[in-house]
């Protein structure tokens, strides 16, 4: 009775909790144990009705019963007062729980230490990031290592540099350190510290002893907690998290507000500097980012819709299981399922990056079998134009630039590349001979891969981002700031990447050739690292003369947690608009997928598939989930993350020009090119294009898929509407707006075969009637009133987007 109450006030009354049998309170933790002077416990209360979780912190009255042993804000945090025990009363009407508080050391604390104590304060306050004094070049001449990855520069810095002015020890109230953070000097940062509160007071504990280094009591941080770590929010509700710290002895440190959050849908789930998370009223799922010195962890949160939906799509395959799951979760229902010409169209785009013609069009929609569109697909993947289309989308990222490798040598890559895929070469071994290649560039081969990524340090960090899908440039200079990657991490890869080089040949021409790698040096100790891959022991090269190999070997064996999950994330995110982890090149545990267990599943099927990128595809086009509406209900409207509904993809710029001429029926003159070549076949990246410009094609500068722009612009849509040049395509003689103007069939016959042309479908009723007046209008021809129609369709959303 009490869960249909709740239910009933929750959806009556926009979730206001109200009724008047309240749930049982807990708290964590049951004991408090305040260990220092400038110590703090952040207190969790709950009320627990059967599944349901409230947090209540910030909802019941505290009283502690000696006040001169410790003090309890409104939002229940404990600060010690004196040495001793008491007890704190949490009451909420008639309920009431009671903690025991022990506080000691408060005579004779340990000893403040600037790597475990004050550091945390500093990257708390934002002193050294890279807006304030973590800058390359520091700030007002004062330079600290960002996120504090530089213990020792950074005390230096601080305690020793322009003759020790930063730190007064005779007068430690009077240190410049104190008085610029706390306001009363003019500060170009600003109030970054509070006079009154315990950050303060251990700053100047610190500098009354002396300002040391360490402590005698130091111990390194080796894991984070979170509490809750799991959860199921309610709109418009908050939950206030509690950050615990675990050092090597096993001390338990609460550091809820010395520990910084970052939520990665602010729109859904949004954050505070002391840890209380604020929902919002759009469902979904967040994750919260909790960092504190070098360690990361994560609070997972969902919001469900208030009137939830347990509607799930049809399921075809095990993704459709996942996602279902999902939604019924979140309470979000599906679209509709598209109907067979949309699927034609996006499936088309999709995969070969053509449109169909009018006549595949009317054949499709024809055909009565319930097995067409797995026909379909079949089809379309066995087709050249997949070849061509996807040895351009990995020439783009593998970097075959003629200004880097010559024009032979894009050339030789792409040529290699269409033919993996025409092929259907397995993506391990397409990797492997990638990661490993060598001889002459302009050779047919992906050689001039390592021509592009001219350095040891560029080809780690970019073969990193492309096949393992992890960002691990930050660590070049610091501790990654959301993930456990450190300096000695990126340069233990670096060491695998240091046996490769350029040659230049007798006949003018070069090579990439392979000698025996060194260990690279730490960056800033100096000392050489062993070569190891990322969270692997270091590495053996016996009897191995390029560590390459060592390397490659490493990623594409089975239990590589990084290979098949980027590979899969990358192609699902081609398919479907986004990845289930986005950006799909930044895979870490702080950067959770939107729906692990598909993500897993998928990893999964990719493996037990060998890598046979058509066989996996095959899988994502098969679902449901691929075949729902772009058109959003009123449930699913606000999810951006769940795939409720079709992604709307701007077409890319290659694709576009190409659909534009194929409909016109005026092929694209390429400078230089012979007659009958499409842009998707076109190897020359830096060909001049005002077209390819605006319309974001990359000049494949770096193995992001970033670097191609297929946002929308004001500048795209003025040349639509405006361009000589596509006006041209569709007032051309020997177009086809001209061939149907000239032709005998009758009106509707030609806005059906404009529509299959460029929509693969045939107008609506009302469509035809509207376009029917164009040809009705006094002192318009039939050529004209073509052209306006071929025009008004090109220009529409539903043509220049796969929807």
């Amino acid at each position: 009775m009490r869960a249909l109450l709740r239910l009933a006030i929750l959806c009556g009354s926009g979730w206001l909790l109200q009724n008047s049998e309240a749930a049982p309170l807990d708290v964590s933790p049951t004991t408090v144990l305040l260990d220092r002077p400038e110590t703090s416990q952040q207190l969790l209360v709950t009320e627990t009705d059967g599944s349901t979780k409230r947090d209540l912190t910030r909802g019941v009255e505290y009283l502690v019963a000696d006040p001169s042993i410790a003090r309890v804000t409104p939002h229940g945090q404990l600060f010690p007062q004196g040495e001793g025990t008491t007890t704190l009363t949490i009451r909420r009407g008639n309920d009431q729980l009671t903690v025991p508080i022990s506080v000691t050391s408060w005579q004779q604390p340990v000893p403040v230490s600037f790597r475990y104590d004050v550091q945390p304060l500093l990257t708390k306050a934002r002193c050294n990031s890279g807006g304030c004094h973590g800058k390359a070049e520091g700030q007002n001449g004062f330079k600290l290592s960002l996120f504090g990855f530089d213990d020792e520069s950074d005390y230096d810095a601080l305690v020793k540099e322009g003759r020790g002015r930063r730190l007064d020890l005779s007068h430690p109230d009077a240190s410049l350190l104190l008085l610029k953070g706390t306001a009363r000097m003019p500060h170009g940062g600003g109030l970054k510290i509070d006079h009154s509160s315990p950050h303060y007071a251990l700053l100047l504990r610190w500098v009354r002893e002396g300002a040391p280094l360490t402590s005698p009591a130091d111990q390194p941080v080796v894991k984070l907690e979170v509490e809750p770590a799991d959860l199921v929010m309610l709109p418009s509700s908050s939950q206030q998290l509690r950050v615990t710290a675990i050092d090597a002895a096993g001390r338990r440190q609460c550091v809820t507000h010395q520990a910084e959050y970052v939520s990665n849908a602010p729109q859904i789930v949004g954050t505070t500097p002391h840890g209380l998370m604020e929902s919002t009223a759009v469902p979904g799922e967040a994750a919260i980012l909790v960092r504190y010195l070098d360690q990361v962890t994560t609070c997972r949160i969902a919001l469900p819709r208030p009137n939830p939906s347990s509607t799930r799509p049809v399921e075809k395959n095990f993704i459709d299981t996942h996602i279902g799951d999902k939604l019924v979760r979140l309470g979000i229902p599906p679209s509709e399922p598209i109907d067979d010409a949309t699927f034609l169209r996006r499936v088309a785009l999709d995969t070969i990056g053509t449109l169909p013609t009018a006549a595949e069009a009317r054949q499709f929609l024809a055909d009565p079998s319930p097995d067409k569109r797995a026909k379909l697909v079949d089809a379309l993947l066995n087709r050249p134009e997949y070849a061509d289309y996807w040895a351009m989308q990995w020439a783009d990222i593998l970097r075959a630039d003629k200004i880097k490798i010559t024009t032979p040598g894009t050339v030789g890559m792409t040529r290699w590349l269409r033919a993996q895929f025409a092929a259907n070469r397995p993506f391990d071994e397409m990797a492997r001979e990638i990661l490993t290649a060598q001889g002459p560039i302009q050779a047919e081969s992906p050689a001039g891969f390592f021509k592009a990524l001219d350095t040891p340090e560029v080809a780690a960090r970019s073969v990193s981002q492309l096949f393992l899908g992890v960002r691990i440039e930050c660590a070049q200079c610091h501790h990654h700031p959301s993930e456990r990657w450190s300096q000695d991490d990126y340069t233990g890869l670096v060491g695998f990447f240091t046996g490769c080089a350029t040659k230049r040949l007798p006949n003018g021409t070069e090579a990439i050739i392979t000698k025996p790698g060194t260990d690279q040096k730490h960056p800033r100790t100096g000392e050489p690292v062993a070569a190891r891959a990322l969270g692997a022991p270091t590495a053996s090269f016996e009897n191995v003369m390029d560590r390459r190999q060592v390397f490659v070997t490493w990623m594409t064996s089975p239990d590589n947690p990084f290979f098949a999950k980027a590979i899969a994330n990358r192609t699902w995110a081609h398919y479907f608009g986004r990845g289930l982890v986005e950006p799909i090149d930044d895979i870490r545990a702080t950067n959770p997928a939107t729906n692990e267990p598909l993500m897993n599943a998928l990893v999964a099927h990719m493996i037990a598939v060998k890598y046979d990128l058509k066989a996996f595809t095959k899988t994502l086009l098969a679902s449901q989930a691929y075949q729902l509406s772009a058109v959003a209900n009123d449930g699913n409207s606000e999810d951006t993350q769940h795939f409720s509904h079709a992604r709307p993809k701007a077409m890319p710029a290659e694709v576009l020009l190409d659909a534009l001429s194929q409909v016109t029926g005026v092929a694209e003159k390429f400078n230089g090119w012979p007659d009958g070549y499409r842009s998707i076949q076109v190897w020359d990246n830096r060909m001049p294009s005002y077209f390819f410009r605006i319309f974001g094609r990359p000049v494949r500068a770096s193995v992001c898929e970033c670097e191609r722009s297929n946002e929308p612009s004001i500048t795209q849509a003025l040349h639509l509407l405006n361009s000589p040049e596509i006006n041209e395509k569709i007032n051309h003689k020997r177009g086809t707006a001209r061939r149907l103007a000239n032709s005998p069939q009758s009106i509707d016959e030609v806005l059906d075969e404009i529509y299959l042309l460029t929509l693969s479908r045939v107008p609506t009723s009302e469509e035809r009637a509207v376009l029917r007046s164009a040809f009705n209008t006094e002192g318009t021809d039939r050529r004209a009133a073509v052209e306006d129609v071929f025009w008004s369709v090109l220009n529409t959303k539903e043509f220049l987007f796969i929807q």
